[in-house]
């Protein structure tokens, strides 16, 4: 019978301009994968969607606490003053959890 692990589900909504770096610093912080959905919405910030910018981008990454963390962590020093982004985390379980947490 395949076991649980508790690991945490990271999902970032920002700008569609930023979608490659975060995703690049995802990466860097060790995650072995990502989900990437073009989203709508409107915030603080109001509605961010138009022909030029194009939709937003939401980026859904599992692993563990402590990447978790640091990803947070990043994403709110760099990118909190200037740009509409939203992050959140929520504890997940998963099957074979070895598979996402890499080098971890």
């Amino acid at each position: 019978m395949a076991m649980k692990v508790l690991l945490k589900k990271v999902t970032i909504t920002a700008e569609r301009l930023l979608r490659d770096e975060l995703i690049e610093m995802i990466k860097r912080h060790g995650a072995t994968g990502w989900t990437v959905t073009a989203v709508e919405g409107e915030g603080s910030r109001g509605n961010r969607t138009s022909d030029f910018e194009g939709r937003n981008s939401q980026i859904d990454t599992i692993v563990s606490k402590e990447t978790a963390s640091a990803i947070m962590e990043e994403v709110a020093e760099k990118y909190f003053a200037d740009w509409a982004i939203i992050t959140y985390a929520v504890d997940v379980e998963v099957l074979r959890g070895e598979k996402y947490l890499g080098g971890n």
